[in-house]
């Protein structure tokens, strides 16, 4: 699975409007970029209690492109 997969399939799995979900990568010399968008009434869900949970999928992320030899990995949120 690669990263852009991981993150959509993260992200899906917290908010109540999967359909509204969208994430779009943007490649850039020394690091990839990730912009999701979801709905506004899901922004909560995605940040959780102090950022737990958006934390948490970063990690995920960044772990996964590093065991895959991929560049650095921000994940940017917003909402709809």
């Amino acid at each position: 699975m690669n990263i852009l997969n991981l993150t959509e399939h993260l992200i899906k799995s917290v908010v109540k409007n999967p359909d509204m979900v969208s994430v779009k990568k943007i490649d850039n010399d020394s690091e990839i970029i990730i912009e999701v968008m979801v709905d506004k009434e899901d922004m909560p869900l995605v940040i959780g209690k102090r950022g737990t949970i958006i934390e948490s999928i970063r990690t995920i992320v960044k772990a996964s492109a590093y065991i895959n030899n991929e560049p650095k990995v921000k994940i940017n949120i917003d909402s709809m």
